[in-house]
């Protein structure tokens, strides 16, 4: 029944190619994040250039989207890089910075960088899971056994609440984090000795054949998407 459900749509999106307008349905999968800072935007510009189109956001996380990919479930997913999956094909989009994130007068706000070790006397509030979170569990490392960690959360709005609250410090993407700092009251502070860089792709299927709506997705998101980075950076 999936199978028919599959062939039926793609049908549709066929016959509508052969329309002046192109139409048919494209569905995204992303995180959170993703969803509130990045496709919002994105998905304004393409009804502007392709009204007849309907979009449909499928909300997942980490390794799901690569997985709602392989499975027809999305025509597109948007995911942090790298994605091992061969038969995917990644467009990369941008990059940021992941740092410290922690309230205007927090003891560690006017660092210019923090170390492992800086952290061993604060509260942490970190991602549940995901390519962030093994990152994070590499550098930090060194002092594992010495971690206090108050709340392991899969919610980038909940972690900066919390932030803000004073719960703890946390770690999340400059790009995520731009409201809250312009008003003051969050500061991102670089991790060292290297800056901890997230890079942000455009993931879909090898296999799939790209409509004219699909084309059009992804030469907005690269349009789009990597302005609105260097504006948050």
């Amino acid at each position: 029944a999936e199978q028919m459900l599959e062939l039926r749509r793609r049908a549709q999106d066929a016959v509508a190619e052969l329309e002046s307008s192109p139409r048919g349905e494209l569905v995204i999968a992303a995180n959170e994040a993703t969803c509130i800072y990045v496709l919002p935007k994105v998905f304004s510009k393409y009804r502007q250039l392709f009204p007849a189109v309907q979009i449909q956001v499928l909300r997942s996380y980490g390794a799901r989207v690569v997985e709602a990919v392989m499975e027809n479930a999305a025509d597109f997913g948007l995911t942090q890089l790298p994605v091992e999956e061969k038969r995917i094909q990644v467009v990369n989009i941008y990059h940021d910075e992941i740092r410290l994130i922690v309230p205007a007068r927090h003891p560690l706000a006017d660092q210019k960088s923090v170390l492992p070790q800086d952290l061993v006397e604060h509260f942490l509030i970190l991602p549940k899971q995901g390519k962030t979170r093994a990152r994070l569990n590499e550098w930090l490392e060194p002092v594992e056994d010495e971690l206090r960690i108050s709340m392991e959360l899969d919610s980038t709005e909940m972690m900066k609440r919390f932030v803000m609250a004073g719960l703890g410090a946390t770690f999340l993407a400059v790009s995520n984090c731009g409201e809250e700092m312009a008003a003051g009251k969050l500061r991102a502070i670089p991790l060292a000795p290297e800056p901890m860089v997230r890079r942000l792709g455009l993931i879909y299927r090898k296999d799939k054949a790209l409509s004219k709506a699909a084309l059009g997705f992804i030469q907005v998101v690269l349009d789009h998407v990597g302005e609105e980075a260097s504006v948050g950076r």
